[in-house]
């Protein structure tokens, strides 16, 4: 029973640098594993970067391994997703998920229950 809202994308060229942000409503922020999927034109939604209820553990797909940082503030209830390097392939949709999971990160869409409504990042070359 969260919502979530993502802010913070937008439009930028190669090699630039954007943060996204999740803002999750209600106390219990932190008994939830969160995530972050990407939808690109045509494809299917894919796991971008998961994160552990404190933080501590983290997981991401190969393609954005040493460019992307995932963290959380559970004192603001955030989960953010900062994104360097970024080439053209990136552009999607970005989505904020959360689960309810007693167990590690997920990577499959249907480990999440909950789901922000999609921040969109273009970049150009």
């Amino acid at each position: 029973q969260v919502q979530l809202v993502e802010s913070g994308g937008g439009q930028v060229q190669t090699g630039a640098s954007l943060r996204l942000s999740c803002a999750a409503s209600g106390r219990t922020f932190s008994t939830y594993i969160m995530g972050w999927f990407r939808q690109a034109p045509g494809k299917e939604r894919e796991f971008v970067a998961g994160i552990s209820r404190s933080g501590g553990d983290t997981d991401y797909t190969d393609s954005v391994k040493g460019r992307f940082t995932i963290s959380r503030d559970n004192a603001k209830n955030t989960v953010y997703l900062e994104m360097n390097s970024l080439k053209t392939e990136d552009t999607a949709v970005y989505y904020c998920a959360a689960s309810g999971s007693l167990y590690s990160i997920g990577r499959a869409s249907n480990f999440y229950g909950y789901w922000g409504q999609g921040a969109q990042v273009t970049v150009s070359s």
